[in-house]
This record gives C-alpha cells, structure tokens and sequence, in this order.
C-alpha cells in the first residue's frame, strides 16, 4: 500500500503537510519472523505496513497469547512508547516478508509541534488506536468466541489465509480444538 493513502487513511493532509511527513519517513523490509518490536523495550520508531503481516503477542507462563493482527495500511506502534516513553509490554512478530514505513518518534514529535496539520493527524492515528484497543476489550468481556470469530472474518477476511489457525485461536481466546469446532459450525 502506498504511503499516501496511507497517511490519507488516518487523516487527510494538505499536500505540503502530507510530504513533509514522507519525507521523514523511509522504507524498511524485513524478513518473516523477525521480531520488530520487544517487549520491555522502549521503542523509538513508528512504523506503517506497506506490504505484509504482523501480529502482537505477549508471552504467558507456557505460551503466546496473540492479541492484534496488523496487514497492509495498518499502523505497528508501542502506544506505552510512543506516549509515556516508557517500556513496552508487546513482541510484534513478521509473519510475512514485510515491507515498512518507519518514522522515529523523536522525529514524529518534532513535527506535531511544527505542523499543526501533522499534529491532527497524530491526534487521528492516536483516536483510531484507541478505539481498536476499546473494540478489542468489549469484544472479549461480551462476544462469545464465536461472535468473535465472524467479527474477525468480516474486519480482516483475508486472514485466514494468511495466519495459522494457532494465532487465531490464541487471538479469539480459545483452543484450536474449539476454534475447529466454531470454524466447522459456520461452514
């Protein structure tokens, strides 16, 4: 996906704004598994998915529970270290080769306070952050795992093509036995 709609997607910029913020920015691949983003690490940089997947985890006592999947368009941030500057609590994993834009945040900041145009846009992606993250946690205290699993195949149809069942089950909370339960219901 292409930067500009992209930047677009958050919050429309003027055209001097919209490349001001590009050219701030730069183009990064790595490969599938890579870890981008560490837990207990503050992160420096913001990232924007030009083409791939990637998904937050948190490591549990003898597992990973997966808990947001990002594809192309898709913002990869530590919100703890993007606001606070402070420690992150999340790995993000490349589960495919995975073309990036990234942005330091020292850089990103400097902009909210020359460009009253980029500082909405940050105030956009921060909003569109949040309510994904509220969206998240009403979903898991009220939808049962079945609920869940139609609500993740209408956002991100293309998911299940493009991640293993052992994520999404771990995603929705749920064993992969129960996943293939839900999975053979539906069909």
């Amino acid at each position: 996906m292409e930067l500009d709609l992209i930047l677009n997607g958050i919050y429309p910029l003027p055209a001097t704004s919209r490349a001001t913020l590009a050219a701030a920015m730069q183009e990064v691949s790595y490969s599938r598994g890579h870890i981008l983003l560490r837990a207990q690490k503050v992160e420096t940089s913001v990232y924007f998915i030009k083409k791939g997947m990637v998904r937050a985890y948190q490591k549990a006592a003898e597992s990973e529970i997966t808990f947001w999947f990002g594809q192309e368009g898709d913002p990869v941030i530590s919100m703890k270290s993007y606001i606070e500057n402070k420690r992150g609590y999340e790995d993000i994993e490349l589960l495919e080769n995975t073309v990036l834009y990234q942005i330091a945040s020292p850089k990103l900041q400097a902009l909210f306070n020359e460009d009253l145009h980029i500082a909405n846009w940050g105030r956009k992606l921060a909003e569109q952050e949040l309510i994904k993250t509220e969206e998240r946690l009403i979903a898991m205290q009220f939808q049962t795992a079945t609920q869940r699993y139609k609500d993740l195949l209408e956002r991100q149809p293309g998911l299940l093509n493009r991640v293993s069942l052992g994520h999404i089950a771990s995603y929705l909370g749920i064993t992969q036995v129960s996943l293939s339960r839900i999975r053979a219901e539906i069909r």
